[in-house]
Protein backbone atom coordinates (compact mmCIF):
# COMPACT_ATOMS: atom_id res chain seq x y z
CA UNK A 1 0.00 0.00 0.00
CA UNK A 2 2.80 2.05 0.61
CA UNK A 3 4.38 1.48 -2.65
CA UNK A 4 0.97 2.04 -4.47
CA UNK A 5 0.60 5.68 -2.25
CA UNK A 6 3.89 6.99 -3.27
CA UNK A 7 3.70 6.24 -6.74
CA UNK A 8 0.55 6.92 -7.51
CA UNK A 9 1.28 10.73 -5.06
CA UNK A 10 3.96 11.33 -7.38
CA UNK A 11 2.14 11.45 -10.53
CA UNK A 12 -0.64 13.39 -9.12
CA UNK A 13 1.87 15.83 -7.58
CA UNK A 14 3.33 15.95 -11.24
CA UNK A 15 0.28 16.63 -12.87
CA UNK A 16 -1.13 19.13 -10.61
CA UNK A 17 2.16 21.50 -10.13
CA UNK A 18 2.43 21.17 -13.97
CA UNK A 19 -1.02 22.55 -14.26
CA UNK A 20 -3.46 24.21 -10.94
CA UNK A 21 -0.10 26.57 -10.30
CA UNK A 22 -0.18 28.04 -13.52
CA UNK A 23 -3.67 27.97 -13.51
CA UNK A 24 -4.35 30.20 -10.25
CA UNK A 25 -1.23 32.14 -10.33
CA UNK A 26 -1.14 32.62 -14.41
CA UNK A 27 -4.92 32.72 -15.77
CA UNK A 28 -6.43 33.38 -12.38
CA UNK A 29 -4.08 36.17 -11.23
CA UNK A 30 -4.34 38.03 -14.28
CA UNK A 31 -7.95 37.85 -14.32
CA UNK A 32 -7.90 39.69 -10.56
CA UNK A 33 -5.76 42.66 -12.66
CA UNK A 34 -8.01 42.69 -15.53
CA UNK A 35 -11.49 43.56 -13.80
CA UNK A 36 -10.23 44.91 -10.25
CA UNK A 37 -10.05 43.54 -6.74
CA UNK A 38 -14.15 44.90 -6.40
CA UNK A 39 -15.30 43.61 -9.18
CA UNK A 40 -13.19 39.79 -8.67
CA UNK A 41 -13.78 40.50 -4.77
CA UNK A 42 -17.69 40.29 -5.47
CA UNK A 43 -16.83 37.03 -7.56
CA UNK A 44 -14.96 35.84 -4.68
CA UNK A 45 -17.76 36.26 -2.41
CA UNK A 46 -20.64 34.85 -4.53
CA UNK A 47 -18.77 31.57 -5.04
CA UNK A 48 -17.65 31.01 -1.57
CA UNK A 49 -21.81 31.74 -1.03
CA UNK A 50 -22.26 29.40 -3.41
CA UNK A 51 -19.78 26.74 -1.75
CA UNK A 52 -21.68 26.95 1.35
CA UNK A 53 -24.93 25.29 0.26
CA UNK A 54 -22.86 22.61 -1.82
CA UNK A 55 -23.76 20.37 1.05
CA UNK A 56 -27.43 19.93 -0.59
CA UNK A 57 -25.76 18.35 -4.01
CA UNK A 58 -23.32 16.48 -1.92
CA UNK A 59 -25.23 15.27 1.41
CA UNK A 60 -21.72 13.25 1.81
CA UNK A 61 -22.06 11.04 -0.82
CA UNK A 62 -18.80 11.34 -2.31
CA UNK A 63 -16.34 10.67 1.06
CA UNK A 64 -19.09 8.12 1.99
CA UNK A 65 -18.97 6.21 -1.62
CA UNK A 66 -15.17 6.46 -1.67
CA UNK A 67 -14.68 4.56 1.57
CA UNK A 68 -17.80 2.11 0.60
CA UNK A 69 -16.52 0.97 -3.07
CA UNK A 70 -12.94 1.08 -1.77
CA UNK A 71 -14.26 -2.10 0.81
CA UNK A 72 -16.83 -3.12 -2.05
CA UNK A 73 -16.17 -3.02 -5.52
CA UNK A 74 -19.16 -5.34 -6.27
CA UNK A 75 -21.53 -2.58 -5.47
CA UNK A 76 -20.39 -0.15 -8.59
CA UNK A 77 -23.50 -1.89 -10.75
CA UNK A 78 -25.86 -0.97 -8.00
CA UNK A 79 -24.84 1.89 -6.22
CA UNK A 80 -23.70 3.97 -9.35
CA UNK A 81 -26.80 4.29 -11.53
CA UNK A 82 -29.29 5.19 -8.10
CA UNK A 83 -26.66 7.87 -6.99
CA UNK A 84 -26.33 9.65 -10.28
CA UNK A 85 -30.28 9.56 -10.01
CA UNK A 86 -30.76 11.02 -6.65
CA UNK A 87 -27.78 13.56 -7.53
CA UNK A 88 -29.83 14.62 -10.31
CA UNK A 89 -33.13 15.25 -7.53
CA UNK A 90 -30.35 17.00 -5.02
CA UNK A 91 -29.19 19.20 -8.10
CA UNK A 92 -32.43 20.93 -8.48
CA UNK A 93 -33.17 21.16 -4.55
CA UNK A 94 -29.84 22.96 -4.12
CA UNK A 95 -30.77 25.45 -7.19
CA UNK A 96 -34.04 26.50 -5.73
CA UNK A 97 -32.20 26.71 -1.98
CA UNK A 98 -29.48 28.89 -3.35
CA UNK A 99 -31.54 31.15 -5.00
CA UNK A 100 -34.09 31.95 -1.75
CA UNK A 101 -31.30 32.11 0.44
CA UNK A 102 -29.71 34.71 -1.90
CA UNK A 103 -33.04 36.56 -2.03
CA UNK A 104 -33.08 36.81 1.95
CA UNK A 105 -29.73 37.96 2.16
CA UNK A 106 -30.90 40.56 -0.23
CA UNK A 107 -28.31 39.85 -3.50
CA UNK A 108 -29.01 42.65 -6.05
CA UNK A 109 -30.29 41.24 -9.51
CA UNK A 110 -27.20 41.31 -10.66
CA UNK A 111 -25.48 39.30 -7.82
CA UNK A 112 -27.85 36.69 -8.33
CA UNK A 113 -27.71 36.20 -12.18
CA UNK A 114 -23.70 35.83 -11.56
CA UNK A 115 -24.90 33.32 -8.45
CA UNK A 116 -27.43 30.95 -10.44
CA UNK A 117 -24.49 30.52 -13.09
CA UNK A 118 -21.88 29.34 -10.49
CA UNK A 119 -24.42 27.26 -8.48
CA UNK A 120 -24.85 25.37 -12.04
CA UNK A 121 -21.20 24.92 -11.85
CA UNK A 122 -21.29 24.16 -8.42
CA UNK A 123 -23.56 20.82 -10.07
CA UNK A 124 -21.45 20.19 -12.57
CA UNK A 125 -18.43 20.07 -9.85
CA UNK A 126 -20.38 17.93 -7.83
CA UNK A 127 -21.29 15.41 -10.38
CA UNK A 128 -17.38 15.36 -11.41
CA UNK A 129 -16.32 14.86 -7.77
CA UNK A 130 -18.73 12.06 -7.39
CA UNK A 131 -17.84 10.33 -10.36
CA UNK A 132 -13.96 10.50 -9.26
CA UNK A 133 -15.02 8.83 -6.27
CA UNK A 134 -15.69 5.84 -8.27
CA UNK A 135 -12.52 6.08 -9.65
CA UNK A 136 -10.62 6.22 -6.41
CA UNK A 137 -13.02 3.74 -4.83
CA UNK A 138 -11.82 1.33 -7.64
CA UNK A 139 -8.16 2.16 -6.91
CA UNK A 140 -8.18 3.44 -10.55
CA UNK A 141 -5.86 6.52 -9.45
CA UNK A 142 -4.36 7.43 -13.01
CA UNK A 143 -7.40 7.97 -14.74
CA UNK A 144 -8.79 9.75 -11.66
CA UNK A 145 -5.29 12.01 -11.95
CA UNK A 146 -5.90 12.75 -14.96
CA UNK A 147 -9.52 13.78 -14.59
CA UNK A 148 -8.39 15.84 -11.87
CA UNK A 149 -6.83 18.54 -13.91
CA UNK A 150 -8.65 17.95 -17.17
CA UNK A 151 -11.28 21.41 -16.25
CA UNK A 152 -8.14 23.29 -15.33
CA UNK A 153 -6.10 22.51 -19.00
CA UNK A 154 -9.39 23.69 -20.78
CA UNK A 155 -10.09 26.31 -18.91
CA UNK A 156 -6.71 27.47 -19.12
CA UNK A 157 -7.04 27.03 -22.75
CA UNK A 158 -10.09 28.78 -23.06
CA UNK A 159 -8.97 31.78 -20.83
CA UNK A 160 -5.61 32.05 -22.70
CA UNK A 161 -7.43 33.06 -25.90
CA UNK A 162 -9.94 35.11 -23.94
CA UNK A 163 -7.19 37.07 -22.25
CA UNK A 164 -4.47 37.10 -24.40
CA UNK A 165 -5.34 35.71 -27.96
CA UNK A 166 -6.92 38.66 -29.51
CA UNK A 167 -10.65 37.23 -30.22
CA UNK A 168 -11.75 40.56 -28.71
CA UNK A 169 -10.91 43.66 -27.98
CA UNK A 170 -13.27 44.36 -25.21
CA UNK A 171 -12.32 44.76 -21.72
CA UNK A 172 -12.17 41.13 -20.09
CA UNK A 173 -15.59 40.17 -17.94
CA UNK A 174 -15.80 37.95 -15.03
CA UNK A 175 -18.76 36.71 -17.04
CA UNK A 176 -16.15 35.11 -19.40
CA UNK A 177 -14.67 33.45 -17.01
CA UNK A 178 -17.47 32.10 -15.33
CA UNK A 179 -19.14 30.79 -18.82
CA UNK A 180 -15.33 28.88 -19.48
CA UNK A 181 -15.84 27.39 -15.91
CA UNK A 182 -19.33 25.98 -17.34
CA UNK A 183 -18.13 24.65 -20.56
CA UNK A 184 -14.91 23.22 -18.92
CA UNK A 185 -16.43 21.22 -16.45
CA UNK A 186 -19.46 19.86 -18.82
CA UNK A 187 -16.58 18.21 -21.09
CA UNK A 188 -15.26 17.26 -17.95
CA UNK A 189 -18.44 15.68 -17.11
CA UNK A 190 -19.10 13.97 -20.00
CA UNK A 191 -15.06 12.01 -20.23
CA UNK A 192 -15.33 11.09 -16.45
CA UNK A 193 -18.57 9.10 -17.21
CA UNK A 194 -17.70 7.51 -19.72
CA UNK A 195 -14.55 6.35 -17.75
CA UNK A 196 -16.60 4.73 -14.58
CA UNK A 197 -19.39 3.40 -17.19
CA UNK A 198 -17.15 1.07 -18.88
CA UNK A 199 -16.32 -0.66 -15.46
CA UNK A 200 -20.36 -1.64 -15.03
CA UNK A 201 -22.30 -3.94 -16.82
CA UNK A 202 -25.63 -1.44 -17.03
CA UNK A 203 -26.70 1.86 -16.36
CA UNK A 204 -30.21 3.62 -16.58
CA UNK A 205 -31.97 6.48 -15.13
CA UNK A 206 -34.46 5.07 -12.61
CA UNK A 207 -35.95 6.70 -9.22
CA UNK A 208 -36.21 4.13 -6.48
CA UNK A 209 -37.23 6.31 -3.04
CA UNK A 210 -36.26 3.10 -0.79
CA UNK A 211 -32.70 3.56 -2.19
CA UNK A 212 -31.83 7.02 -1.83
CA UNK A 213 -33.25 6.83 1.79
CA UNK A 214 -30.45 4.10 2.39
CA UNK A 215 -27.88 6.26 0.74
CA UNK A 216 -28.70 9.38 2.16
CA UNK A 217 -28.89 7.84 5.69
CA UNK A 218 -25.63 6.06 5.33
CA UNK A 219 -24.11 9.55 3.89
CA UNK A 220 -25.24 11.87 6.78
CA UNK A 221 -23.05 11.77 9.11
CA UNK A 222 -20.27 12.58 6.21
CA UNK A 223 -22.70 15.33 4.93
CA UNK A 224 -22.97 17.36 8.30
CA UNK A 225 -19.18 17.31 8.46
CA UNK A 226 -18.44 18.56 4.54
CA UNK A 227 -21.43 21.13 6.43
CA UNK A 228 -19.61 22.08 9.09
CA UNK A 229 -16.11 21.82 7.64
CA UNK A 230 -17.41 23.99 4.69
CA UNK A 231 -18.90 27.11 6.34
CA UNK A 232 -15.67 27.57 8.19
CA UNK A 233 -13.45 27.18 5.04
CA UNK A 234 -15.63 29.19 3.36
CA UNK A 235 -17.38 31.86 5.40
CA UNK A 236 -14.71 34.48 5.43
CA UNK A 237 -14.95 36.45 2.22
CA UNK A 238 -19.09 36.41 2.47
CA UNK A 239 -18.67 37.32 5.78
CA UNK A 240 -16.02 40.46 4.51
CA UNK A 241 -18.62 41.36 1.36
CA UNK A 242 -21.46 41.25 4.09
CA UNK A 243 -20.38 43.43 7.24
CA UNK A 244 -17.95 45.81 5.54
CA UNK A 245 -19.36 48.53 2.93
CA UNK A 246 -16.86 49.28 0.81
CA UNK A 247 -17.85 47.74 -2.76
CA UNK A 248 -16.29 44.37 -1.86
CA UNK A 249 -12.43 45.41 -1.66
CA UNK A 250 -11.59 44.08 1.69
CA UNK A 251 -13.01 40.49 -0.16
CA UNK A 252 -10.83 41.37 -3.25
CA UNK A 253 -7.67 41.89 -1.33
CA UNK A 254 -8.64 38.42 0.73
CA UNK A 255 -8.79 36.73 -2.71
CA UNK A 256 -5.55 37.81 -3.86
CA UNK A 257 -3.45 36.16 -0.70
CA UNK A 258 -6.06 33.20 -0.84
CA UNK A 259 -5.42 32.08 -4.11
CA UNK A 260 -1.57 31.48 -3.00
CA UNK A 261 -3.03 30.06 0.04
CA UNK A 262 -5.24 27.66 -2.36
CA UNK A 263 -2.59 26.30 -4.99
CA UNK A 264 -0.62 25.64 -1.77
CA UNK A 265 -4.08 23.87 -0.54
CA UNK A 266 -4.29 22.02 -3.90
CA UNK A 267 -1.21 20.11 -3.68
CA UNK A 268 -1.90 19.33 -0.18
CA UNK A 269 -5.08 17.93 -0.87
CA UNK A 270 -3.83 15.53 -3.35
CA UNK A 271 -2.70 13.39 0.15
CA UNK A 272 -5.99 13.33 1.33
CA UNK A 273 -7.59 12.24 -1.94
CA UNK A 274 -5.34 9.68 -2.10
CA UNK A 275 -5.24 7.97 1.48
CA UNK A 276 -9.16 7.89 1.78
CA UNK A 277 -9.83 4.97 -0.60
CA UNK A 278 -6.40 3.47 0.60
CA UNK A 279 -6.62 3.65 4.51
CA UNK A 280 -10.51 2.46 3.82
CA UNK A 281 -9.15 -0.75 2.27
CA UNK A 282 -6.70 -1.33 4.96
CA UNK A 283 -8.42 -0.97 7.47
CA UNK A 284 -11.32 -2.62 6.58
CA UNK A 285 -9.00 -5.55 5.91
CA UNK A 286 -7.30 -5.07 9.74
CA UNK A 287 -3.86 -3.97 8.17
CA UNK A 288 -1.54 -1.66 10.57
CA UNK A 289 -1.75 1.99 8.85
CA UNK A 290 1.26 3.37 11.23
CA UNK A 291 3.69 3.24 8.89
CA UNK A 292 1.76 4.76 5.90
CA UNK A 293 0.00 7.53 8.00
CA UNK A 294 3.88 8.64 9.16
CA UNK A 295 5.04 8.37 6.15
CA UNK A 296 2.67 10.79 4.64
CA UNK A 297 2.89 13.01 8.00
CA UNK A 298 6.42 13.61 7.55
CA UNK A 299 5.97 14.18 4.29
CA UNK A 300 3.58 16.36 3.08
CA UNK A 301 4.39 18.73 6.80
CA UNK A 302 8.23 18.71 5.64
CA UNK A 303 6.69 19.79 2.15
CA UNK A 304 4.38 22.57 3.71
CA UNK A 305 7.24 24.20 5.62
CA UNK A 306 9.53 24.44 3.20
CA UNK A 307 6.55 26.18 1.07
CA UNK A 308 4.92 28.08 4.04
CA UNK A 309 8.41 29.26 5.33
CA UNK A 310 9.14 30.81 2.13
CA UNK A 311 5.61 32.31 1.74
CA UNK A 312 5.77 33.92 5.12
CA UNK A 313 9.21 35.35 4.76
CA UNK A 314 9.25 37.16 1.38
CA UNK A 315 5.02 37.51 1.27
CA UNK A 316 5.59 40.99 -0.03
CA UNK A 317 7.58 39.91 -3.02
CA UNK A 318 5.28 36.92 -3.85
CA UNK A 319 2.46 39.68 -4.05
CA UNK A 320 4.42 42.05 -5.83
CA UNK A 321 5.38 39.66 -8.47
CA UNK A 322 1.83 38.86 -9.70
CA UNK A 323 -1.06 41.81 -8.44
CA UNK A 324 -0.70 45.57 -9.11
CA UNK A 325 -2.78 47.18 -5.95
CA UNK A 326 -3.16 45.90 -2.58
CA UNK A 327 0.46 44.72 -2.23
CA UNK A 328 1.00 45.33 1.86
CA UNK A 329 -2.54 44.30 2.90
CA UNK A 330 -2.38 41.18 0.62
CA UNK A 331 1.23 40.26 2.02
CA UNK A 332 0.55 40.37 5.72
CA UNK A 333 -2.89 37.98 4.99
CA UNK A 334 -0.92 35.61 2.83
CA UNK A 335 1.71 35.48 5.80
CA UNK A 336 -1.21 34.22 7.96
CA UNK A 337 -2.84 31.79 5.73
CA UNK A 338 0.18 30.28 4.97
CA UNK A 339 1.03 29.41 8.96
CA UNK A 340 -3.01 28.37 8.80
CA UNK A 341 -1.84 26.05 5.47
CA UNK A 342 0.56 24.05 7.88
CA UNK A 343 -2.17 23.12 10.29
CA UNK A 344 -4.45 22.35 7.19
CA UNK A 345 -2.21 19.70 5.97
CA UNK A 346 -2.30 17.78 9.38
CA UNK A 347 -5.69 17.75 9.03
CA UNK A 348 -5.47 16.30 5.44
CA UNK A 349 -3.58 13.16 7.24
CA UNK A 350 -5.59 12.46 10.33
CA UNK A 351 -8.61 14.10 9.75
CA UNK A 352 -8.28 11.54 6.74
CA UNK A 353 -7.84 8.49 9.22
CA UNK A 354 -10.64 9.42 11.37
CA UNK A 355 -12.92 9.75 8.35
CA UNK A 356 -11.95 6.21 6.65
CA UNK A 357 -12.07 4.80 10.03
CA UNK A 358 -15.46 5.95 10.65
CA UNK A 359 -14.63 8.14 13.74
CA UNK A 360 -17.35 10.46 12.55
CA UNK A 361 -18.92 11.38 15.75
CA UNK A 362 -15.34 13.33 16.78
CA UNK A 363 -15.13 14.59 13.84
CA UNK A 364 -18.42 15.95 13.36
CA UNK A 365 -18.17 17.67 17.30
CA UNK A 366 -14.62 19.04 16.03
CA UNK A 367 -16.10 20.65 13.19
CA UNK A 368 -19.07 22.14 14.86
CA UNK A 369 -16.67 23.87 17.57
CA UNK A 370 -14.44 24.66 14.55
CA UNK A 371 -17.34 26.71 12.87
CA UNK A 372 -18.88 28.37 15.72
CA UNK A 373 -15.42 29.40 16.79
CA UNK A 374 -14.77 30.74 13.38
CA UNK A 375 -18.24 32.82 13.20
CA UNK A 376 -17.65 34.36 16.48
CA UNK A 377 -13.92 34.93 15.54
CA UNK A 378 -15.03 36.63 12.24
CA UNK A 379 -17.89 39.12 13.91
CA UNK A 380 -15.11 40.00 16.34
CA UNK A 381 -12.27 40.41 14.18
CA UNK A 382 -13.59 41.85 10.85
CA UNK A 383 -14.95 45.53 12.41
CA UNK A 384 -11.43 46.41 13.26
CA UNK A 385 -8.95 44.28 11.13
CA UNK A 386 -11.25 43.25 7.99
CA UNK A 387 -9.59 41.35 5.73
CA UNK A 388 -6.86 40.98 8.05
CA UNK A 389 -9.38 39.54 10.95
CA UNK A 390 -10.72 36.87 8.47
CA UNK A 391 -7.28 35.53 8.19
CA UNK A 392 -6.51 35.68 12.15
CA UNK A 393 -9.94 33.71 12.47
CA UNK A 394 -8.69 30.83 10.19
CA UNK A 395 -5.59 30.43 11.43
CA UNK A 396 -6.98 30.18 15.15
CA UNK A 397 -9.71 28.29 13.86
CA UNK A 398 -7.75 25.33 11.71
CA UNK A 399 -4.77 25.28 14.55
CA UNK A 400 -7.19 24.39 17.31
CA UNK A 401 -9.22 22.02 15.51
CA UNK A 402 -6.13 20.25 13.54
CA UNK A 403 -4.82 19.64 17.29
CA UNK A 404 -8.01 18.06 17.89
CA UNK A 405 -7.68 16.12 15.24
CA UNK A 406 -3.97 14.36 16.02
CA UNK A 407 -4.73 14.06 19.75
CA UNK A 408 -8.12 11.80 18.26
CA UNK A 409 -5.25 10.26 16.70
CA UNK A 410 -2.95 8.96 18.54
CA UNK A 411 -5.25 7.99 21.63
CA UNK A 412 -7.92 6.20 18.94
CA UNK A 413 -4.92 4.09 17.26
CA UNK A 414 -2.11 4.42 19.77
CA UNK A 415 0.40 5.94 17.46
CA UNK A 416 3.98 6.01 18.30
CA UNK A 417 4.62 9.74 16.47
CA UNK A 418 7.06 11.06 19.02
CA UNK A 419 10.30 10.41 17.22
CA UNK A 420 8.77 11.53 14.28
CA UNK A 421 8.00 14.89 15.65
CA UNK A 422 11.34 15.31 16.62
CA UNK A 423 12.82 14.82 13.76
CA UNK A 424 10.27 17.08 11.70
CA UNK A 425 11.13 20.07 14.45
CA UNK A 426 14.94 19.40 14.28
CA UNK A 427 13.89 19.98 10.19
CA UNK A 428 12.03 23.05 10.76
CA UNK A 429 14.66 24.75 12.95
CA UNK A 430 17.81 24.13 10.75
CA UNK A 431 15.55 25.87 8.29
CA UNK A 432 14.66 28.52 9.73
CA UNK A 433 18.36 29.20 10.86
CA UNK A 434 19.20 29.18 6.99
CA UNK A 435 16.43 31.20 5.28
CA UNK A 436 17.03 33.76 8.25
CA UNK A 437 20.97 33.93 7.44
CA UNK A 438 20.36 33.77 3.69
CA UNK A 439 17.74 36.40 3.91
CA UNK A 440 20.54 39.02 5.40
CA UNK A 441 22.27 38.74 2.81
CA UNK A 442 19.89 40.48 0.37
CA UNK A 443 20.16 38.67 -2.57
CA UNK A 444 18.24 38.65 -5.32
CA UNK A 445 15.02 36.60 -5.02
CA UNK A 446 15.62 34.39 -8.01
CA UNK A 447 19.29 33.46 -6.13
CA UNK A 448 17.52 33.24 -3.15
CA UNK A 449 14.86 30.83 -4.12
CA UNK A 450 17.77 28.64 -5.70
CA UNK A 451 19.71 28.21 -2.88
CA UNK A 452 16.68 27.91 -0.44
CA UNK A 453 15.35 24.73 -2.57
CA UNK A 454 19.10 23.34 -2.97
CA UNK A 455 19.44 23.41 0.52
CA UNK A 456 15.81 22.10 1.34
CA UNK A 457 16.25 19.03 -0.64
CA UNK A 458 19.57 18.38 1.01
CA UNK A 459 17.89 19.27 4.46
CA UNK A 460 15.20 16.61 3.88
CA UNK A 461 17.66 13.68 3.27
CA UNK A 462 20.14 14.65 6.31
CA UNK A 463 17.64 15.42 8.68
CA UNK A 464 15.89 11.71 8.39
CA UNK A 465 12.71 13.27 6.97
CA UNK A 466 13.58 11.13 3.59
CA UNK A 467 15.34 8.18 3.52
CA UNK A 468 17.75 6.92 0.88
CA UNK A 469 16.36 3.73 1.75
CA UNK A 470 13.07 4.19 0.73
CA UNK A 471 13.95 5.55 -2.46
CA UNK A 472 15.80 2.60 -3.15
CA UNK A 473 12.84 0.37 -2.47
CA UNK A 474 10.40 1.98 -4.39
CA UNK A 475 12.89 1.91 -7.54
CA UNK A 476 13.23 -1.88 -6.80
CA UNK A 477 9.28 -2.06 -6.53
CA UNK A 478 9.59 -3.32 -3.18
CA UNK A 479 8.05 -1.04 -1.26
Amino acid sequence: MKKKFIGNLLLLLFLNLLIKPFYILGIDAEIINRVGPSVYGNYFALINFSFLLNIILDLGITNYNVKNIAQHHQLLDKHFSGIITLRIFLVLCYLAVTILVALFVQYDVTQIKILIVLAINQSLVAFILYIRSNLAGLHLFSQDSLVSVLDRILLIVICSCLLWGGVTSKPFQIEWFIYAQSLSYFITLIISFFLVFRKTSRFYFQWNTSFALVIMKRSFPYALLILLMTIYYRIDSVMLERMIDDDSIQAGIYAQSYRFFEASNMIAYLFAALLLPIFSKMLKMKECVQELVLFAFKTLLSGSFILALFCYVYSVQIIDLRYDSYIEQSSEILSILMICFLFISLTYIFGTLLTANGSLFYLNITAGFGMLLNIILNILLIPEYQAKGSAIASLITQAITAVIQVVLCYYIFKFDILSTCLRLFFFMLGLIVFLILIKSFNILLIHTIIYYLSFSIFWLFASGIIRISELHLLSKNKL
